[in-house]
């Protein structure tokens, strides 16, 4: 399983369960929409954390894959050029 799909299932969890936690709490209903939009930012704010490290971390992978791909391209063509010196 990917990591982003954990990461949202997490999140999702994490969701779905503060939701019915203040749902079920006996407060007035202002203050129970004021925790529920509250919780809502928290799970934007999280989503986005989470979306931010995943991009971070395929940026990084990229960099180290496309660095790997340069390296040998280049030593394919000191190897062309030697081979092309001996004749």
């Amino acid at each position: 399983m990917s990591t982003g799909k954990i990461v949202l299932g997490v999140l999702a969890g994490i969701a779905a369960g503060t939701l019915i936690g203040v749902l079920i709490a006996p407060d007035k209903g202002s203050e129970t929409r004021r925790k529920i939009r509250q919780k809502g930012d928290d799970l934007v704010d999280g989503v986005k954390d989470g979306m931010t490290s995943m991009v971070e971390d395929v940026a990084s992978k990229f960099d180290k894959l496309r660095g790997k791909a340069r390296k040998s391209m280049n030593e394919a063509l000191a190897s062309i050029d030697n081979e092309h010196a001996d004749l």
